[in-house]
């Protein structure tokens, strides 16, 4: 029994690590005042959408000093949007709170539908190209795959408990989705079967998927940070640190298939080389002046065409950083 979905009108308006090393961005952009609840990056570092605590949902084109778009995800009221993502073409975006999600156009800024779930919390969404397939994540660990324009749903019932991280391919045939029961699952949208099974020994904390089809990453609450082959399911490496865990925001594959690069929840940003595992660079964000001990949140990390990278985190600050390898 699919969850029930209703349509709804939506409103839019006008546009710790205390070693680590100090790092200086090469610039930095103020994209929300009081601080940010979540944000993602485009896959070409262009664009990046923010959901800001007290001002909303801001769509930003990146060295630009005004917003595209300002969205409302629920009218007027508190912004609880926790979770977003833009799709791998820059064409669409969608965001969610705890019980419903929203699918929006970056090419117009208008929204195109809205949908409330009855069944179980939203814990992350996910967006295929040109907005046809929606993916997600519920407390329930149920996954949904859903198709606005057809209105087609299917259900993914592999998870035995909660769904932490869930990431889509491109063409919206392939979701990723890992869990509290320990288990990292690569599955058909069409169909619904497993294509492979990735263990960890603790509950996998994040899952990403590369966007050209290569490679799938999946990492848990301990020290198990894995890169998979995901046409073969064998593994490729896995990231090679001392400490005895590390959590990671986001990740995201680079172009050329040499490079994952990843945010924590600690400041720190890493870039890691595919084949060895290594770190080969690493920077730390700017922390927010009210939080004490100072600190930030990585949300969303990108590479830039200059070879630059480009970090979004709960300071509300949007920042470029040089590569120094």
């Amino acid at each position: 029994m699919f969850p029930r979905l209703l349509l709804l009108t939506l409103l839019i308006s006008g546009s710790i690590g205390c070693s680590f090393p100090e790092t200086t961005p090469i610039k930095q952009w103020r994209h929300v005042e009081e601080g940010a609840y979540a944000a993602d990056i485009s896959a070409d570092g262009t664009i990046s959408v923010v959901s800001g605590i007290n001002n909303g949902i801001n769509v930003w084109r990146i060295g630009e000093e005004t917003p595209l778009y300002q969205w409302s995800h629920q009218g007027e009221g508190n912004n609880l949007v926790i979770s977003l993502h833009i799709s791998a073409d820059n064409t669409h975006v969608v965001t969610a709170d705890r019980e419903a999600f929203a699918l929006w156009s970056i090419e117009t800024g208008d929204p195109i539908g809205f949908w409330r779930i009855d069944e179980a919390s939203i814990r992350d969404v996910a967006i295929s190209n040109n907005g046809n397939g929606i993916l997600v994540a519920r407390s329930n660990g149920k996954v949904m795959f859903f198709e606005p324009k057809t209105q087609r749903r299917l259900e993914f019932l592999g998870h035995q408990e909660k769904v932490n991280s869930i990431d889509i391919s491109p063409n919206g045939k392939f979701a990723l989705t890992g869990g509290n029961d320990y288990i990292a699952y690569l599955w058909s949208t069409d169909t619904g079967q497993i294509i492979h099974t990735f263990t960890h020994p603790s509950r996998v904390t994040k899952v990403a998927l590369d966007d050209k089809g290569r490679f799938a990453f999946t990492a848990d609450s301990q020290d198990k940070s894995q890169v998979w082959n995901v046409q073969t399911g064998e593994a490729i490496s896995g990231l090679s640190f001392i400490a005895r865990q590390k959590i990671f925001t986001d990740a995201v594959f680079s172009d050329d298939g040499k490079y994952l690069l990843t945010g924590s929840p600690s400041r720190q940003v890493y870039l890691w080389d595919l084949e060895s595992g290594k770190e080969v660079d690493a920077w730390q964000v700017a922390s927010r002046d009210t939080v004490s001990p100072p600190t930030a949140v990585v949300y969303g990390v990108g590479f830039m065409s200059d070879g630059n990278i480009v970090t979004e985190s709960s300071s509300g600050l949007a920042e470029v950083w040089q590569r120094s390898k």
